[in-house]
């Protein structure tokens, strides 16, 4: 698979344009591209982590549902590809390349691409929106350990801000929510929304921004969409039962919801930005089937994809750093995010998990 640039008309690699920057470097977690890719892609993610097989057999087995492969891949082609437009048509113009985490393309070979191709200082853009040690440090970490592999030729990598209060991403999430609305038809009686995201431990929550960042999403969004019911939820724990994870489970959260009398619900998947495994598994399969198992009509909304304004919103984002934009666009109760992380931001928490975390992105 081919690691970038990913920019159309372009004679050579590297066309710097004035400002910060010479190139887009797209972070995300990586998934299988078949199923002889499981078990190995599984592997990388646990690099060694004392798992039963059991347990990764499990979750390799959720991609079979799939054809043996992850959607994350695809998806983040297409993000690619629409941010690659947004960035011709608007500007600034600069490549983009493309590095994962636990799969093709890794990481560090996608920042050996780009030694060679000249690029001397990149702007990550990671496919995860919150803050936290999986969604945020760890990338940083993975970037920093890839760099120094190269050595004293690799580009700088700087990350862009968080957008969890960005109105790009609040007005995304709020026209999926009213498209959630509107495919259920007229309402019924109460139609409660679960706003979802991934679960990680208490211990990681504890040392980040987490749990407040979505709370404020998640508020800004139903505000946006003109609803007052709504409760944050969690799905896609992984660790073992004696380990604290963030809660209520987004199921437990329905089977409350059903033995109250509601019978119909809408979830958002506010904590991710495309339809990869946790979407399309743990509520397109799980959370939907046990909705029908209670005759309780369910509407997912859509993740923010590749939608006009979330593509619009990156490509902002990108620009504010590259032409040192004196303001940073954000709404509700907080201010925009820092550019740079301080040193103590969402430090690893003692005692890492060792189930199969996948990524709240």
């Amino acid at each position: 698979m081919t690691t970038g640039p990913f920019k159309a008309g372009s004679d050579s690699p590297v066309q710097t344009a004035p400002g910060q920057y010479d190139a887009v470097l797209v972070v995300s977690f990586g998934g299988p591209n078949g199923p002889e890719d499981g078990m190995p892609f599984l592997e990388n993610v646990l690099r060694g982590r004392p798992v039963p097989r059991e347990r990764m057999l499990e979750v390799a087995e959720h991609y079979q549902h799939f054809g043996g492969r992850s959607p994350i891949n695809e998806q983040n082609l297409a993000l690619i590809a629409a941010l690659r437009d947004e960035l011709d048509r608007r500007g600034p113009q600069l490549p983009i390349y493309w590095g994962n985490r636990n799969w093709h393309p890794f990481l560090a070979d996608t920042l050996r691409r780009m030694t060679a191709d000249g690029v001397r200082r990149a702007l990550a853009l990671v496919t995860s929106g919150f803050s936290c040690y999986s969604g945020c440090r760890q990338y940083r970490e993975n970037i920093a350990a890839a760099s120094a592999a190269i050595g004293d030729g690799a580009p700088q990598i700087d990350k862009i801000r968080v957008f969890f209060n960005h109105p790009g991403f609040v007005t995304t999430m709020a026209d999926h929510l009213r498209a959630a609305f509107q495919s259920l038809g007229p309402a019924a009686g109460r139609r409660p929304v679960l706003f979802t995201a991934h679960s990680i431990p208490t211990a990681m929550a504890d040392t980040s921004r987490y749990v407040e960042q979505l709370t404020e999403s998640s508020r800004l969004v139903a505000e946006a969409a003109g609803t007052g019911d709504w409760r944050l939820v969690y799905q896609s724990r992984s660790g073992p039962p004696t380990q604290p994870w963030l809660e209520p489970d987004v199921c437990d959260a329905i089977r409350a919801l059903h033995a109250g009398g509601t019978s119909e619900v809408i979830l958002v998947p506010i904590g991710f930005i495309s339809d990869h495994m946790e979407v399309l598994y743990d509520l397109d399969t799980e959370a939907a089937a046990l909705c029908r198992t209670l005759g309780i009509r369910m509407a997912r909304a859509a993740t923010a994809g590749t939608a006009p304004a979330f593509i619009a919103m990156l490509r902002d984002l990108i620009a504010e750093r590259h032409e040192s934009w004196p303001d940073r666009s954000a709404v509700g109760r907080f201010p925009a995010s820092h550019d740079v992380c301080p040193a103590d931001c969402c430090p690893a928490p003692a005692g890492r998990p060792a189930g199969v975390t996948r990524h709240p992105s």
